[in-house]
């Protein structure tokens, strides 16, 4: 059953990104905003597919697991239009802590720092995968396994929502009216991978948007003469980008940190705080750099004024 579903996600799938892949390319020429690579699209395309096969690796493990705690269930569900509906909403929802955490642990960040690390943004940018996710991500969604859904329709509406979830990695759609309200946009994600002080940890959602619109991470997309032009990638540049280096860098970059740390509160603050911390000031977190730009935005208004 699996099997067959994953064959009917990559006959739905695959001819839609080629499509849209090949149409953004004829864009990017045309309109000649450069967004594509060579280097950087065969970065993504080595990212993916380091993340699918331990993904598919792994798969044997997360499956039984959350098959073992579907024999726990509390509900007993009648598979419908609502059980469909609810297993993506809380889904989602479970994906929006995820993200979240991925944020704001510099653990997790040395995972998911790979799929932020380009200054490059485009449809291959979905496929820039966090490679050693699938290892834990399983964890989240071990409620829904509680909840009375099963291993395998969890597997599959988490590829079915990750397809949108890819097709959102565009500077070719403009923002979308309403639906700017309910779900993640081209636009709203734009705003997540922008390397911008006012942008960084924002729009964490994959699919419903309504989730940073509650807990207080949604930041819309400014013009540009609310705000300056977005910047794409991390807020320091990659001193290496080969193959080993985009994915071990940040691991690498703790290591040195933990070193120097002098106490254990400090060393457990460089692993497990949030990206950016640091004991003596040297570096800023996203929220320190935020607070850095608004002081420095009303110490130059009078100054613009006059």
């Amino acid at each position: 059953m699996e099997a067959l579903r994953e064959q009917w996600m990559l006959m739905i799938s695959t001819p839609i990104y080629v499509v849209v892949i090949l149409g953004e390319i004829f864009l990017s020429n045309y309109k000649k905003t450069h967004s594509y690579t060579t280097w950087d699209t065969l970065t993504n395309l080595y990212l993916m597919l380091l993340n699918s096969g331990i993904d598919l690796l792994f798969r044997s493990v997360y499956v039984v697991i959350l098959t073992l705690c579907f024999q726990f269930k509390v509900i007993d569900w009648t598979v419908g239009v609502w059980y469909w509906l609810t297993l993506i909403i809380a889904e989602d929802f479970l994906f929006y802590w995820l993200h979240r955490v991925d944020h704001h642990s510099r653990f997790f960040w040395a995972v998911h720092v790979t799929h932020h690390s380009s200054e490059h943004y485009n449809l291959t940018t979905g496929f820039r995968s966090s490679v050693f996710q699938p290892l834990y991500r399983f964890i989240y969604f071990l409620p829904l396994a509680f909840l009375g859904f099963s291993a395998l329709d969890i597997v599959f509406i988490f590829s079915a929502t990750q397809t949108w979830g890819i097709l959102v990695h565009t500077e070719h759609v403009g923002k979308l009216g309403w639906l700017e309200y309910i779900l993640v946009t081209p636009s709203h994600h734009r705003v997540h991978h922008a390397s911008n002080a006012l942008y960084l940890d924002r729009n964490l959602g994959m699919l419903l948007i309504i989730w940073d619109r509650l807990f207080g991470t949604f930041q819309p997309e400014l013009a540009s003469e609310q705000y300056q032009p977005i910047r794409y990638g991390l807020t320091k540049s990659m001193e290496k980008t080969d193959p080993a280096s985009i994915v071990f860098h940040e691991w690498q970059n703790i290591w040195k940190d933990f070193r120097k740390a002098r106490t254990l509160r400090q060393k457990l603050g460089y692993v497990f705080g949030p990206p950016g911390w640091s004991h003596d000031g040297s570096s800023m977190t996203s929220d320190q750099m935020r607070a850095n730009e608004a002081q420095l935005e009303q110490q130059e208004r009078p100054m613009k004024q006059v």
